[in-house]
């Protein structure tokens, strides 16, 4: 058995962890650049410990999926602000871009040369300004994981930056900050942690490590989700889902994720879809197609008891089969109202292209079993 574990520099899980950012700031920089979402209000506490604490800060927006162009004038705003420190805080689009940010401002080039597909793939050689993360959704766990994933319109792709000089100095995972989230966002963040729970709990990549994170993480995620989505304030609920989040990251980090993610790369590049709503309207039905490939081609496979392992996880019954698992997945994404792909303008017309875009996906890789073209168009057309 070989694997290899890594991780953010230093994790600080709580409720009111974030209110304590103040006193740490300081230590970490004195000229940060704060990496933020449209809603000011958000980013003032932080603000004020910045000031309380005597470090200078310019503010970078980030509105939407993250763009490389995007990026690249954030990579600008640091270096002619001489910041030392990268503060990202919002959902995981927001920390995707603090991540890129820190590790491009210390390489030379530009963008482009580092990125995957549509650049030139070179590796980071210089490592990062230091990154605080700071999520208020809980779904990416991007807090704790070593690439970002970045858009480009042009090319109608998402595209990741991807390496080790990128997981944060610091994460700072408050559940109170998640507590205002509209319920929609909970589902679909929600279910993005759900799946960066299963996917590598059954990857061809799972390892002793991620097996005991994905194991709690599920278990917290079966028992609160519906219950953080129809009661927002639940705290107990948002700390479930909080740490379902940062489990799921740190085990997808790890060992890899699947078809799920697969799809949802060339999706979330063709069509203007959140990718945690992409996530959930895919799971239930990769799960399916992986289940029975599994048991016609691979039946001595680990990842075909795994997904008997699960089932036992979400539905709390010793005596659940792998069906009933995925029955589960199929019956809560019904209770949550998750839309099919064709809300988001997916048709069955796209479906070469995208079976053809995600067979190639590094996703994929980590898949319990090679799914073929055509069980990949039969979950695409399941999810429309």
């Amino acid at each position: 058995m070989r694997f290899e574990f890594a991780t953010s520099g230093r994790i600080i899980f709580g409720a009111g962890a974030y209110e304590d950012f103040g006193s740490m700031a300081g230590q970490l920089g004195r000229r940060a650049l704060v990496v933020r979402g449209s809603s000011h209000d958000r980013v003032k506490p932080l603000l004020a410990m910045l000031d309380t604490a005597n470090t200078e800060y310019t503010s970078f927006e980030v509105r939407g999926e993250p763009a490389v162009s995007q990026i690249a004038d954030g990579v600008k705003q640091a270096r002619e602000a001489g910041s030392d420190l990268i503060i990202g805080i919002g959902g995981g689009s927001v920390i995707d871009s603090a991540k890129a940010i820190a590790g491009l401002v210390t390489n030379p080039g530009t963008i482009s040369d580092y990125l995957e597909v549509i650049g030139k793939g070179r590796q980071l050689s210089i490592p990062a300004l230091p990154c605080v993360a700071i999520p208020t959704t809980a779904g990416t766990g991007a807090e704790v994981t070593r690439n970002s994933v970045l858009a480009s319109p042009e090319d109608r792709v998402k595209v990741s930056l991807r390496s080790q000089f990128l997981l944060p100095r610091l994460a700072v995972v408050d559940p109170k900050l998640t507590c205002d989230l509209p319920s929609s966002v909970t589902a679909s963040s929600g279910l993005d942690a759900l799946t960066q729970l299963i996917e590598p709990f059954v990857s061809i990549r799972a390892n002793p490590v991620t097996d005991g994170f994905c194991t709690e993480g599920m278990r917290r995620a079966a028992r609160s989700l519906r219950t953080a989505c129809e009661q927002g304030q639940d705290l107990a609920a948002r700390e479930d889902m909080a740490l379902a989040s940062l489990l799921g990251g740190l085990s997808l980090a790890n060992a890899g994720l699947g078809a799920v993610h697969g799809f949802a790369s060339p999706i979330g590049g063709m069509f203007h879809a959140a990718h945690g709503a992409v996530c959930a309207a895919l799971l239930p039905h990769v799960m399916s197609v992986n289940l029975r490939a599994l048991r016609e081609r691979f039946p001595e496979s680990d990842s075909l008891s795994r997904y008997g392992s699960v089932a036992k996880i979400l539905t709390r019954s010793e005596d659940a089969t792998a069906m009933d698992g995925i029955n589960w997945v199929t019956d809560l994404c019904k209770t949550l109202r998750i839309p099919g792909l064709r809300a988001y303008g997916v048709t069955a017309d796209d479906s070469p292209v995208l079976v053809q875009e995600a067979a190639k996906a590094s996703s994929m890789k980590a898949n319990p079993i090679v799914l073929t073209k055509d069980e990949l168009t039969e979950v695409l057309q399941a999810a429309l």
